[in-house]
């Protein structure tokens, strides 16, 4: 792979190549920043939850807070890590790359990482794929559908919605650069395949829906990545792709710990000997006592932490960057650092004292029933109306008319199957925050009425 390729500054459904020197105030890449931070689906983060429910008498972190963390911390390793390569690149300067540029890409990537998550955190992915494993009427509709796109389905993927969300007409038609996309791709792969590399992080999950596979096409495409099958849509990611999943690594990692204590679920001593290490001889521990406040302690622990991983991974990049190019480096780049043991012990106590806490497996319990409820209700009077013409039932057409706008017109297209009218449901669902979420639930449930 080539950088002056992976840097691509083109857009989807633009036919006029773009050239970064065009533009005079904001990078083209600056304006992926923005269409993503002003967007509809980026707005819905800010009632998703991240790890905990949210308390009334605290503050812990939503899907827009460690979304707009995961992307400054990726914007300082894409300008660590930028300076470098076009000190090893001059023909990337002389086309208007910097690293300024090469931070924006990351920035962008990382902003958009969480976006196609649905409500309920992780579980709400696994409570869409158990819903068409294991309920009647979900289990009912594999026959509506080829093997890979039931595959889509009953291993539903964020990174794959996400992808979807970034390229989708609707949703004011974000558009980003084709760079942008490879960036934000962690996965580069289609979700049923045979070649199925163990070995390889980049293949353990997928990135885009059947629906998507020609977009993804153009991505890989427009940026060079090195496909690995002939067969297949598989390939090796975008090297800016390992920024983007270290930045997030490393903000959960340390900030879903630092909720942790402020949560009282682990104590200022247990963060202190697990983020110490990190520091080394860098950690000043009589002045560190001094502090009184034990946020400030904390606080002033993870800022120096991730300070320090952003150096040690950008080093790490460095120094695998001709194994990246070549696309025989696939590991998590937090995995090889210097503070990889420390990032293990930091997960083994966040999963034991945070993970698995009473708040968290009460949400993750409630989400998998809210969850599966509103596709149940969804999909039943969606495929009532495709069955039958455009005629449904009368409880059927009660809900239809629950539908947004731009769901029911979907609905009234011609489809040659109900797979993108299925995606079409998920689309909205999975951009419901959870307290509409929980809203709808309530309503199409009867356990909330209106004037009652």
């Amino acid at each position: 792979m080539e950088w002056e390729k992976l840097v691509s500054p083109s857009r989807f459904g633009e036919d006029k190549a773009r050239s970064l020197k065009d533009l005079k105030s904001r990078s083209i890449f600056e304006q992926d920043y923005d269409r993503i931070i002003f967007s509809y689906p980026f707005r819905c983060l800010q009632d998703k939850t991240q790890v905990f429910p949210l308390p009334k008498t605290d503050f812990v972190h939503t899907r827009l807070t460690h979304s707009l963390e995961v992307s400054s911390v990726g914007r300082s390793l894409g300008k660590k890590v930028g300076k470098v390569i076009i000190d090893r690149n001059s023909s990337l300067a002389k086309k208007g790359i910097n690293q300024f540029e090469m931070g924006a890409i990351v920035a962008s990537a990382a902003l958009a990482h969480d976006i196609g998550n649905p409500p309920f955190g992780h579980s709400g992915e696994d409570a869409i794929s158990e819903y068409f494993l294991e309920d009647g009427f979900g289990l009912s509709l594999k026959s509506q559908m080829n093997d890979k796109e039931w595959t889509d389905l009953t291993n539903f993927e964020g990174n794959a919605q996400g992808f979807r969300l970034l390229i989708n007409n609707k949703y004011q038609g974000l558009k980003v650069t084709f760079a942008t996309l490879a960036a934000f791709s962690k996965y580069p792969r289609e979700s049923l395949i045979q070649t199925k590399d163990p070995g390889r992080k980049s293949q353990k999950k997928y990135g885009f829906f059947q629906s998507e596979k020609d977009f993804f096409k153009e991505t890989a495409l427009q940026t060079g990545l090195r496909s690995l099958s002939e067969k297949e849509l598989v390939w090796c990611r975008h090297p800016l792709a390992f920024l983007v999943e270290a930045a997030d690594d490393i903000c959960y990692s340390i900030i879903d710990l630092e909720d942790g204590c402020n949560l009282n679920l682990v104590t200022v001593d247990t963060v202190t000997e697990l983020l110490s290490p990190i520091l080394g001889e860098k950690f000043d521990y009589k002045k560190f006592q001094k502090i009184e406040l034990k946020r400030e302690k904390v606080s002033l622990l993870r800022a120096l932490a991730i300070a320090e991983l952003i150096g040690q991974t950008a080093e790490s990049f460095i120094d695998n960057e001709p194994g990246i190019l070549s696309g025989k480096f696939d590991k998590a780049l937090t995995s090889v650092i210097a503070s990889a043991n420390h990032l293990k012990d930091i997960i083994n106590i966040s999963v034991e004292k945070i993970y698995q806490s009473t708040p968290v497996l009460e949400r993750e319990t409630a989400g998998f029933e809210v969850l599966s409820g509103l596709i149940d209700a969804y999909l039943r009077a969606a495929f009532d109306f495709y069955q039958n013409d455009g005629k449904a039932g009368k409880k059927n057409t009660t809900i239809l008319n629950l539908f947004p706008p731009d769901l029911k017109a979907e609905l009234k297209q011609d489809h040659d199957s109900f797979y993108p009218l299925i995606l079409a449901c998920l689309d909205h669902i999975t951009l419901m925050t959870d307290s509409y979420a929980l809203e709808m639930y309530r309503k199409i449930k009867g356990i909330s009425i209106p004037g009652y």
